[in-house]
């Protein structure tokens, strides 16, 4: 249940792997009563509404404003607040002191659940394993983020030696049996469970398919095995993940057969001898497939980019060999069975389902788009020629129809304006909007940081969320989005027990909480921090924000479908609040809001000059979406098949029947079987032989049988976005907005995912007839295959 291999705090596709997989009593955040210290929302009342909008602009286009404005609070109290309002993080040594008030805590919970004997303390129990879950990932999820983001040396060893404590412990009770025979006891008796409510019932099915699946259950020599075969595979992947390399470090050309190539990195390359050593990692080859006019160069850097050392296939092999043991001493006939079995997938079959019925989808589309670059060559095209026509394709677009305006685009998306348009757009689809607030010192990381409290309609504050979206020198660039308390119910007797400890405890460690108007009951608030890598705005007197291109616009877009997720899915129990759902229904809201970034009705919400405030023409806005149709008729449906294609790769390799597997994997044959039946380009048959791209697949670590899910989503997304809000006619429409918060986002991971599709699409939807939808399912799986990706392309 605890164990480090399971299900993960959610963070975006693209950051997932920066972090090490962990499991179980898994990550929460908590929020309570407040101390003088702690932030007060702002007065959201009905006249201050466009104020705050303004200010939430203006804190982060204008650096000499959000001086001012994020000292007002330092000066007021000139007291010490703990980092994102945790009473203990004033200085290194509190995360010590904060991990062992947790582990008190912890050890407590623990001992009641042992002691449990009574049907009334056996009705306590899933709410009991809840609060230890958020307990052990108040301190695990937010020392981990501390650790790798705070630019203090003595801070990072203080948060990393938090985690490795509470991280410690977690392993711990993985070999407690006794948590799972208590579990086990009050799901087998029908006094105890028709007590439960739907949350406690589905957090206690939850917890003891962890269990299940951590081998807790088995005799003591096999969980030892499953435990030795777990640390195997965390190395042997870890390896795998880091060890991409290709069988060959370069390829020697002379330098004169490169022309196309620019000539600046010719001459980087370029030695005496008038020889050129193209390198066969990093962004030199793919300038060279892209550019280099001579066909049997690129052939070369082609073959040599897609051959990955015979040590580096190995570790993978060993990877997955691993893999299907420990699959075979857990009962299930392979890898993938085991962990898609509480996916919406639910078993290989179906997402091979949805993967072959999403290539047929996209197979036309696709001849479409190669039959124009061959028709560009001038005869039959090869896979190292892909690369380089589209790209001259792409030039050709450029210079005879890309439009002056698209040059200037930027101009309309400053960084506050953006965060403006967010705001008005939460604001009229689920009626919450975005309030800039002033922290306290030591609030923050940073002093970029800029913190928002999200408050709804009757003026509640109901999230905090954090935003680090300036670049600085030691921050990883990758987008993230990071949940560090999830939401919650606080029991009367989690209140009861800080007061009798303490003057100053506070239940939620002095971060944000506020009382539920319907339930009366104290809740934990959502604190989330988003972290992004834009430029920060000038200080030289031109009073220039940071602009950002489109592509930047939809990144923040995507990392706040995140966020809102977390924000709107707020549910009595941590273990299923906000992106804690299913891996393959993770990605939606955040997909989906892509296609909100720059759909007309939305720009027309937020896109101005940044300094003559003039709005977003309609010719420009037609201009960008002329722009996005012609990118994706040149390249995306091959795009996306190539992503499809790396799913059925993942699935071919973790579909293996364990008993098959453990005796030896061919990882190169299996690729180019799979290749040879669905790919529209494959390698031909003389060259086959020389490649093995599959050691560049670095995600067959992180995403093992699960790289289908991302693709998923998008499918899912497209579709709502189409019917739901009716392709951008309806993206600000309160109703529509209403019926996707309902029936999606609220829910966080205590719906089934394919309830949710179903509820929002509707009974009268002709996807959903009969209620095809509803159970999921191998036609279900294929249904949603059927509605496509669209043709924007997915980046890999």
């Amino acid at each position: 249940m605890l164990r480090p291999l399971g299900r993960r705090p959610w963070t975006c596709r693209q950051c997932l792997l920066q972090r090490q997989t962990r499991r179980t009593f898994e990550s929460a955040a908590s929020q309570l009563p407040r101390s003088p210290l702690d932030s007060v929302p702002a007065n959201n009342s009905a006249p201050n509404k466009n104020l705050d909008d303004e200010t939430l602009r203006r804190v982060f286009d204008s650096q000499h404003f959000w001086k001012d404005f994020s000292q007002q609070r330092s000066a007021a109290v000139p007291k010490r607040a703990g980092l994102v309002q945790n009473q203990y993080l004033t200085s290194p040594d509190g995360f010590r002191e904060f991990a062992h008030a947790s582990l008190q805590k912890c050890q407590a919970i623990v001992s009641k659940v042992l002691g449990a004997s009574t049907v009334d303390e056996y009705r306590s129990l899933a709410r009991d394993l809840d609060r230890l879950s958020d307990l052990l990932c108040r301190v695990i999820d937010l020392s981990d983020f501390i650790r790798t983001i705070h630019h203090d040396p003595k801070i990072q060893e203080a948060a990393t030696q938090a985690y490795a404590l509470m991280f410690e412990y977690m392993n711990v009770l993985n070999t407690t049996t006794g948590l799972h025979e208590q579990l086990s006891k009050a799901l087998s008796n029908p006094e105890v469970t028709s007590h439960w409510s739907e949350a406690e019932k589905i957090v206690a099915q939850i917890l003891m398919k962890d269990f299940t699946t951590s081998a807790i259950h088995m005799p003591p020599s096999e969980r030892q095995r499953f435990v030795n075969l777990s640390n195997d595979i965390s190395q042997v992947g870890s390896s795998f993940f880091n060890g991409a390399e290709p069988a060959r470090s370069q390829v020697t050309f002379n330098a004169n057969s490169l022309q196309g190539l620019d000539p600046i990195v010719v001459q980087q390359i370029k030695r005496w001898n008038n020889k050129a050593p193209v390198p066969t990692m990093g962004v030199i080859p793919r300038l060279v497939l892209r550019s280099v006019r001579d066909e049997s160069v690129r052939k070369q850097v082609y073959l040599a980019t897609r051959t990955s050392s015979s040590r580096q296939v190995h570790r993978l092999e060993k990877l997955l060999m691993k893999r299907a043991e420990l699959a075979q001493i857990s009962g299930f006939n392979s890898f993938a069975d085991m962990t898609l079995s509480d996916k919406m997938a639910k078993t290989p079959e179906a997402v091979s389902n949805f993967l072959t019925s999403l290539i047929a989808n996209n197979r036309g589309p696709v001849q479409e788009e190669l039959s124009q670059l061959q028709q560009l060559k001038g005869s039959s095209l090869k896979p190292w020629d892909h690369a380089f026509y589209v790209h001259k394709r792409v030039l050709e677009y450029s210079q005879s129809r890309r439009s002056r305006e698209l040059s200037i685009v930027p101009e309309f998306f400053s960084l506050g304006t953006v965060m403006q348009g967010l705001s008005r757009l939460f604001d009229r689809l689920y009626g919450v909007r975005l309030v800039p607030q002033e922290t306290a010192a030591g609030e923050t990381w940073h002093p970029d940081v800029r913190r928002l409290d999200v408050v709804d309609e009757s003026d509640r504050h109901i999230a905090v969320v954090y935003c680090d979206l300036f670049s600085r020198p030691t921050k990883h660039p990758n987008p993230a989005h990071f949940t560090l308390r999830c939401s919650r119910e606080i029991s009367a007797e989690e209140i009861a027990e800080c007061a009798s400890m303490d003057q100053s405890a506070h239940p939620n460690d002095g971060m944000a909480t506020a009382v539920d108007p319907k339930t009366k009951t104290l809740r934990q608030l959502p604190t989330i921090a988003l972290v992004c890598d834009f430029q920060e705005p000038v200080t030289n007197g031109s009073g220039r924000p940071t602009l950002l291109s489109e592509q930047s616009v939809r990144t923040l877009f995507h990392e706040m479908g995140h966020a809102v997720h977390s924000i709107l899915g707020q549910t009595p129990l941590q273990s299923i609040s906000g992106t804690r759902c299913a891996t393959d229904f993770a990605e939606l809201p955040s997909v989906l809001m892509e296609s909100f970034a720059t759909a007309p009705e939305v720009l027309s919400l937020y896109a101005r000059h940044w300094k003559t405030g003039e709005p977003l023409s309609e010719s420009m806005m037609h201009s960008m979406e002329m722009d996005r149709t012609a990118h994706g008729s040149i390249y995306g449906a091959v795009e996306n098949e190539a992503q499809i294609l790396m799913a059925l790769v993942d699935q071919a390799y973790h579909s293996i029947p364990s008993k098959e597997a453990t005796s030896g994997i061919d990882t190169t044959a299996i690729y180019h079987k799979v290749f040879s039946q669905h790919s529209s380009l494959p390698d031909p048959d003389d060259v086959r032989p020389q490649t093995s791209w599959q050691g560049f697949f670095g995600h067959l670590y992180g995403y093992g049988a699960t790289y289908y899910s991302y693709i998923f989503d998008r499918a899912i997304a497209n579709k709502l976005w189409q019917d739901v809000f009716q392709s951008g006619r309806a993206s600000v429409d309160r109703a529509a907005g209403e019926r996707y918060k309902n029936e999606v986002l609220r829910w966080g991971g205590g719906r089934n995912g394919w309830q949710c599709v179903a509820g929002v699409l509707g009974d009268s939807n002709p996807s959903n007839a009969n209620g095809r939808l509803v159970e999921g399912g191998d036609e279900a799986m294929r249904e949603v295959g059927r509605w496509g990706l669209g043709r924007d392309g997915i980046s890999g």
